[in-house]
Order: C-alpha cells, then structure tokens, then sequence
C-alpha cells in the first residue's frame, strides 16, 4: 500500500465480537458454503443472497460481516513487502503491537540474490506468518496482501527504491513469481494469501506523485513498464493490482481502463484490483480531475478498481457516494455486481466460506518468528549481499589470524527497519555478529564515529540547549553543556540527524516548535531531518526537511532554523535563518581511525536510514553517501588498510570524496533484517561466499541523470538497457571469492523463427579454490532495427553452485517471441528479421561468450499514413506530452508548445499526399505544419486549429498539401497549446 495522510488518525476497531459473524441460523448450509461445488457457482450463490446495500458495503477496503448469511468481516491490504509489516486501516502503532515476525531482506534485497526458488521460500514463509497474525487476529490482520511491488527501479533517486526489484522487466517477473507464488502457497485451489501488486503503472517519483503525468509513448509503455506487472499475472502469482497515485498519460491510475481490461486479458482467474489508500479522493482534490466525488467514484469502479481504499474502517462515505452514482444513471448494479464478484472469488480461494477455513486456516501464530524462518532469515540476508570490490582481496578476513577487530560507523551496532518493515523480535547487529563469529578469544571493540558537537548561536554567542523532551528547544547555555551537545549523523543526500546527548532523543521539528523528543526517525512525516549548510565564513544554516512533502498542496515556504523570541527556535525563511557556529567537541574519525589504526581488521559498516533522505513521499536529489560518512572511509581505510566496507543501505550510493584506489573491499547490503549481523559475520569470514548481483544501473553520480519525471529511457537513454556510459557498477555485477571461467557457447540452431525457442548451453568452471556460486546471464542484442534497441538486454538467467574445478553446461532458454518489439505502425507486437548477438557472462558489463542468431522475422513496412493514425503512435517527438483523449479511455498528442513536434518516420506517400484531416481539441487557436524530412523541413501545409471549447471537444480540421510522393518523415509541427488525436494523410 502507499499512504497519503497518517492512518494513525484513524480510530480502532471495536470489539471483535460486533464486527465478526455469527453463523448461518438455515437449517442447511445454502450451496456457497459447499466446497465441493465449482467455484463459480459458490460464488453466484451468495451473490445471488446479498442485498444491494450488502453487496455496496463489499466494495470498500473494511468489510463488515454479514450475520445473517455467516460472512465473516474481512480487511483487505496486509503489508507483506518483506515480511509482515502492519494492518492498513488500524493505527499503526497498535497493529504494531503484534509484530513480533521475520523481517527479511528488503525488496531491492530479496532480488538481489537472482534466486527465484529461494525467494518463493521466504514468500511462502511470509505468507505462514501473515495465517500466522490472522490466527492472532482475523480484523486486524487480513490474508489479502499489497506486495509485492513491482514498480522498475528506473530511477534511483526514487525514495521507494527498496520497495522495488529491479530496473529490468525480466528479473522483476521472475522475483514477483517466485514471491507471488510463496505467498499463495502451492494449492490448486486454495490461497494462503492475497497479493496485490504494487502500483500500477509507472510509479517511480515522489515528487507530486499525485499531480504529475508519467509520459510513457506506446513502445515504452507496452515494453517496459507493463512488462513489469504482466509475468506475476500471467502466472496466476498475483489475484489483482493496486492501482497508483500518479498519472499515466495525463489520466490518473485510478481511473487508468487498463486495470479493468489489459490487466484482465491476461490471466484467466478473476482479479480483484484495489485503489491505492485515499486515492479515488484524490481524483477531486487535489487531482481536480471530477467535478465531484459521485463522478471519481463512479469512474473508479468502471475503470476496474473493485475495492475503495478509502477513510480507513468506515465505509459510510463510499457507501453515500456509489448510492449517488446509482441514483443518478453513472452506475448500474450490474457494475456493483462485476466487483463484487471479483471480490467474492478472492475471499473463496481463501477458504472464507468453507466450513473449515480451508486448507491454511490450521496455520498457528507458532509460525511467527520460527526457528526455521530466522534459518531462513539468515540465509537469504547471506544470498542478497553484493560484493562491489575486492581488489586488495581482503575478504575474505582469516578468523584464524583476525585477534583484534574494530566494527565502526553509525551502523555497526543497530539494525534499522523501514515504513514497510515489521517490528524486528530480536537483533543481531554486525558488532553481535563478529563478535559471536570471533568468540571469546577476541578482541572486538565498536563505536559509531559520529561527531559530536556544540552549535553556537553567532548573533548571541549561545548553544542550542534542550532543557526537556517536552519543552521547545532554545539557545541558552553560555557553555556546552550535555543539554546543547548532539551527535551527528550524516545519512545521504545531505541529510542529517542530530541526537541530543543530555536526554539522548532526537531533534524534531515538531511543525515548527523545536523539540528534542524522538526515538529514532519515523512517522509519516520524518521530522528529524535537517541539513547542515556550510556559508563562505565558516557558519552554518540549519535547513529542515522534516516534511518535505510533495503533493502540491503542502508547501514548505519556511525551511530554515529561526532564532526567536526567549531564544527559542522557530522555523522562517532562509534570509531570517540564524547562523550558527559548529564546535566538534569529539571527532567521531578521529576516534575510529584510532580504533582501526590498534586492530588486526576494521569493519566499517556505513550507510543510509531508511526513513531518512529518502522513502515514501520522499525522493532523493543525490547520489552520495553522507560527508562525515565518506570522511569516516578516508580516514579509517587509511588508518588500517585491512578495512572492509560495507555499505548498507536501500539504493545506488556514491562515494565521491573518497579516492577509488583507498577502498580495496567494498560489500553492499540492504538493511536486512534480525539477522544482518550473522549473515555478515558469515561473508566476511567466508563461512558464505558472496554471490549477490546488482539488480540496477549504479552511475558515477547524479549529474548525468534526466529529469525524475521522464519516463522514456530510450530517450533519456537510461538503465543499463538503453545506458551508453560507463556505470560505477554494471548492472548484474557481483564478485564472488573464487573465479569462474567460462567456455564453448552453443546455440541449438543459428536461425530461430518467431515462433521458436532458443536454447543456449555454455560451460562454467568453477577455476578457483573456494566453492561458490555463479549467476549466469544471458542477454541478447538486436543489431538493426526500425526503432532504437536496447544496447542488451537480460534474457534469462541462472545462479549455479560450483565446487572447485567443478564444471557445469548451464542451458539457458528464451522465445523468440521474447525478443519482438511493439509497432507503432500497426500497434500490435512484431518480431523483425535480425541478427542478434546473444551473450553469456557475469553481468551486463562482463560478457564472456558470445554467438550470433539469425531471427527469421520479418520487416515491418513502410507507414501507412493514409489509414486513421493515432497520434500518440509517432516515432519520435520533442517538447509535446501524453495527454487523455477523454477521461474514460485513449491517448492525445497535446500540451503543446511553438516548435514542438511529432514524427512519423518511413511513410510510403506512394504517388503524393494532397491534403490533411486530423481529430483536434483546444482552448484556443494554433495550427499543426506539415512537414518532410525534419521539423524545418519541407513544409507541405498548414492546417488552422479553432478554439473548440474545451480539451475534451474534438472537432475535425482540414488542409491542403502540396503534393509529395515517396517514402518520407512525416513531421507535424505545432503552434499553440492544441491536442491531436488523430490524423489521416488524403490523396
């Protein structure tokens, strides 16, 4: 699920006895309570009993019991991202009070490990624990699951960056299979849980997620974005979709027809698709997309939303609205019905209406936590990590002759959770696990290395001063004293938090009225941030980003630490910010570079808070890992040179500051749950041999990278399939502690038609003296084209395990029709006549075999420019966006500019085109040129475009050409802010 306002606002359920049913009073269970009957008739049964208002009351994310048929209450969107995680619409802290489950890698994390059969075991044990908390309590915990997401990580600056797999359409379906199916369990008939995947479509920014449009022209929509959702669903390893806050197009998710027909056509199960958290509101306002919340909740619910995530329990507002709808001729109860319907197959297949709960209600809450799923745990958190570097080989350390270590950085002994994690039962943090590794005959010291420091008012010489957790924080002390020392940390991007060292809580921005009076960073809005802005004379300005928010209709005018009346901290604009001096009373490096300069080794575990400088609602702008972090590896790299760096945190890192030859070992990890500190422990000290693979492009720095809001990576030329550049670290790249080799690639043909498949065998040799695993990649490149191809792209992939001088034939396969493009031209898929390049390596940057394949396709012909042609089919573009037709259904060529420009490349005008029709809106007058061969090209005419009344009122337009025959560029060129829906060349 996604969040828009803090669902603790909610209230809490009554008691469970009023909201669960009663049994059926009938003298004989009617037939929906029969589980030997075909599902469909179960389901036409109690349809066929419910009332309107009953089948209504179904439609919304808290369903009430039904007492008189025996339907018990039901909740839908139990967190499950990475383990069970929280309740949607119970206060977060109290559903909290339950947690108590395995919490496993993050998402990034889980995908990291290229192992679809592990990470179907770590769904199937979340799915036990997700029975194992509705066993506890069926209202707060319910079976339907919103994970997981399988947005493409496209961007890394996105703040959901750990909630995702991949920026490769591929292995993000395989992952979502594997945990899809986990979480289901393997019953033919039944489901152990619900997933839902998150959030469709083309979900990857923060920034005004509600109000900005994903621009996505046909080839990227169909082959990049959407191949992301199809797998899971195709293979029936997810029961719906949630659909986002953003736009698509110009036209909101929620009311996007894809997820009631696209998303349908490909599977044949029933879906039961839900609205992300408050979004069909949105819809009104902030959106402002309906005139009123009768028409956004109508449209919801015939685009194909079949459930309203909407004011938390209390449905009564939706329940006033879709009556309204009815009343007024926008819904018929055969659009209730269809819902319904899909919602009832869902609470089937969970076993809802069996006498016996179906197969998975004997799941106990003694699955919870279980010894086998820490086993688990341990394992998956060992599989994920990466190892980035090893040039100076110092991994792995010899436990044998390491007698003294040092475990450094602000994450050396903490383990950190995140929005979708659980509450973890237990820790083992890096400092626990080498310690435990290590035993009782070593010395192993720890410390965070953070600074600690006195900030000075310069205008009245005195200290930041916490005089209590529930008095506003003030300038006071003429000295520094407990009460004005803090800790520093300094996460990512900038941002840092500071911990008061008299009362050891956190400075929070409390909206304003500064308060030291925080645990650790949290909440919806994390108010524990702040950035530490260094002035040409040495002072500081205190930004605060504790609510940074996004959506358009929260601003933040006045970021910066005031200093007012009483000298109490205020919040104002930046030319009344208060400067302040920055006196470092301990240096956090200057302590660790000691503590490393007298070990053996030194583990330094540095990273990122996953509530902080990036999340949910929260993108990040850069790349780089904090300053005092990247100081911290400068000096403690120096300090002992037998330093290994592990870097954990939630998306690509640079570490700019610090030169490359200074960082010999570098080992990357998400925050991975209770047992990061064994799981570390045991790849460090070679109990486990890395084998962890990058599942995302990380680049040198964020100065190269588009805008967050531009979705056309064959434009922007972005992720590793369409990247040119040189990356930091390639997509797929891992290091392992032994080496492999790789020989004698065959195809099982050097020519495939489309409707083949093709069958690659290589030979891995395990050459080195550690056994290890190996993830074989497979990517192909098309070398001609009619359109821009990928520079490669993934194929298939394998993770072997090799003994030493062990060797394996590793066969890996893809369809032909794997390979086929989407033709504007004709708008359906189509495979070219090609040759491809198909190679095997390591990663996308280390291909070490290679063959070549004939693709007996064929060649997509010349455009036909005089049939009806869809606008946003163009080939190329400049300046216009993606707009909705209408507001139910179809794609608009429109907010144009002067100059702006589509193409349509290859257009036979056979003897020569003499005139122009085209579909156009707008509000007021413009034109569209006609142009060969470029946007200043020949011009041919010029069609004058009216004020039509509106942007939904198309009217036709006409004009002539001079005549031009042959194949050509077709440009159309605009003037004024017009839409185009379509056109058609005459002759």
């Amino acid at each position: 699920m996604s969040l828009r306002r803090p669902l603790w606002l909610a209230a809490v359920f009554g008691l469970l006895t009023t909201l669960l049913a009663a049994p059926a009073t009938a003298a004989e269970d009617p037939p929906f309570r029969d589980p030997s009957l075909p599902l469909n008739q179960r389901v036409d049964d109690l349809l066929g009993r419910l009332t309107l208002d009953e089948k209504i009351s179904l439609l919304h994310q808290s369903q009430a019991a039904i007492p008189r048929l025996g339907v018990p209450y039901h909740k839908n969107g139990t967190e499950a991202l990475h383990g069970v995680a929280w309740s949607n619409d119970n206060a977060n802290n109290w559903a909290q009070t339950f947690a108590g489950g395995t919490v496993f890698p993050q998402a990034v994390g889980l995908a990291s490990t290229w192992d679809p059969e592990l990470i179907k075991r770590v769904g199937s044990a979340v799915g036990d624990e997700v029975r194992g908390y509705n066993s506890i309590d069926p209202v707060v915990w319910g079976t339907q699951v919103w994970a997981p997401v399988v947005n493409l990580l496209r961007d890394p600056r996105w703040g959901r960056n750990e909630e995702g797999y991949s920026e490769d359409p591929l292995l993000t379906g395989a992952i979502s299979i594997a945990y899809g199916k986990g979480l289901q369990g393997d019953d033919p008939r039944y489901l152990k849980t619900a997933p839902v995947l998150k959030h469709y479509l083309a979900n990857n920014n923060e920034y005004q997620r509600s109000l900005t449009s994903s621009n996505l022209p046909p080839r990227v929509r169909h082959e990049y974005d959407e191949a992301a959702f199809k797998p899971a669903i195709s293979a029936d390893a997810a029961t719906g979709v949630m659909g986002s806050y953003n736009l698509v197009n110009g036209r909101p998710n929620t009311v996007n027809p894809d997820i009631g027909r696209l998303v349908r056509s490909w599977t044949s199960k029933d879906l039961y698709n839900v609205s992300d958290a408050w979004a069909p509101h949105a819809l009104t306002d902030p959106e402002h997309y309906f005139d009123n919340e009768t028409e956004a909740f109508a449209a919801t619910l015939k685009a194909g939303i079949d459930s309203f995530t909407v004011d938390d329990n209390k449905p009564a507002t939706m329940t006033t609205l879709i009556k309204d709808a009815l009343a007024k001729g926008l819904l018929a109860e055969a659009d209730i019905d269809r819902s319904v319907r899909n919602a009832l197959s869902v609470r089937f297949r969970l076993g809802q209406f069996d006498p016996d709960g179906g197969p998975y209600a004997k799941i106990t809450k003694e699955v919870v936590n279980s010894p086998a799923n820490q086993k688990l745990n341990r394992e998956t958190a060992g599989k994920a990590m990466v190892l980035l570097k090893n040039t100076a080989k110092t991994l792995p350390l010899d436990p044998a002759r390491t007698k003294k270590v040092a475990v450094i950085g602000p994450l050396h002994d903490t383990l950190l959770s995140d929005w979708y994690g659980g509450k973890m039962p237990y820790q083992v943090t890096p400092l626990d696990g080498v310690k435990e590794r290590l035993g009782a005959g070593a010395t192993v010291t720890g410390t965070d290395a953070m600074d600690r420091v006195a900030l000075k008012d310069v205008t009245t010489g005195k200290y930041v001063t916490v005089t209590g957790t529930a008095d506003p924080v003030v300038v006071s002390d003429a000295a520094p004293t407990a009460a004005s020392q803090f800790d520093v940390t300094d996460w990512t991007d900038g941002v840092a938090t500071l911990r008061n060292v008299g009362n050891g809580k956190l400075l929070t921005g409390n909206w304003g009225t500064f308060a030291a009076n925080s645990d650790t960073p949290g909440g919806w809005f994390v108010q524990q941030q702040f950035k530490l802005e260094r002035q040409a004379d040495g002072t500081f300005l205190i930004a605060y980003v504790g609510y940074e928010i996004n959506e358009g209709w929260w601003a933040t005018p006045d970021p910066y630490v005031t200093v007012g009346a009483g000298g109490v901290l205020g919040m104002g604009p930046k030319d009344q910010a208060a400067r302040f001096a920055k006196e470092v009373l301990t240096s956090g490096t200057r302590t660790a570079a000691g503590q490393a300069r007298a070990a053996d080794a030194a583990v330094l575990v540095v990273g990122s808070d996953p509530f902080v400088a990036g999340r949910e609602n929260h993108d990040r702008t850069g790349l780089a890992l904090g300053e005092s972090q990247q100081d911290l590896i400068a000096a403690v790299t120096k300090a002992n040179p037998n330093t290994v760096v592990v870097l954990e945190d939630s998306y690509p890192t640079t570490i700019p500051k610090v030169r490359e030859d200074q960082v010999g070992s570098l080992l990357w990890t998400t925050h991975a749950g209770a047992e990061t500190g064994h799981a570390l422990a045991d790849v460090i000290f070679g109990d486990v041999n890395p084998a962890g693979r990058l599942t995302q492009t990380w680049y040198k720095s964020e100065a190269g990278l588009p805008s967050i809001l531009d979705y056309d990576i064959t434009k922007t030329g972005h992720t590793y399939l369409y990247y040119k550049g040189s990356p930091l670290y390639a997509f797929g790249h891992g290091l392992s502690y032994t080496t492999f080799t790789y020989q004698g690639l065959k195809l099982n043909s050097g020519s495939v038609r489309p409707d083949g498949t093709v069958t690659a065998t290589v030979k891995v040799t395990n050459t080195g003296r550690l056994e290890g695993d190996e993830v074989v990649q497979l990517y192909t490149h098309q070398r001609t084209s009619r359109v821009t191809q990928p520079v490669k792209q993934l194929r298939a992939f394998q993770r072997v395990r090799l003994a030493p001088g062990q060797a394996k034939n590793v066969t890996l396969s893809f369809k032909a029709a794997d390979l086929a493009l989407w033709d504007v031209t004709r708008g359906k898929w189509a495979v070219e006549k090609a040759t491809h390049d198909v190679m095997m390596g390591s990663s996308s940057a280390a291909v070490h075999r290679r063959a070549t394949l004939d693709v007996l396709g064929e060649k997509i012909p010349h455009r036909d420019l005089f049939k009806p042609t869809r606008a946003a089919d163009f080939d190329d573009y400049a300046g216009v966006e993606l707009v909705d037709e209408t507001k139910a259904s179809g794609d608009a060529v429109g907010k144009t500019g002067a100059g702006d420009w589509i193409a349509f490349k290859d257009a036979d005008l056979r003897t020569g085109a003499t005139g122009l029709t085209a579909g156009v809106a707008a509000t007021a007058a413009g034109k569209i040129e006609v142009r060969l061969g470029s946007p200043t090209g020949r011009l041919l005419g010029t069609a004058q475009v009216p004020a039509t009344g509106g942007i939904y009122s198309y009217t036709t337009v006409t004009a002539p050409l001079a005549k031009a025959g042959g194949v050509h560029d077709v440009y159309l060129v605009f003037t004024g802010d017009i839409r185009i829906r379509d056109f058609s060349l005459t002759r």
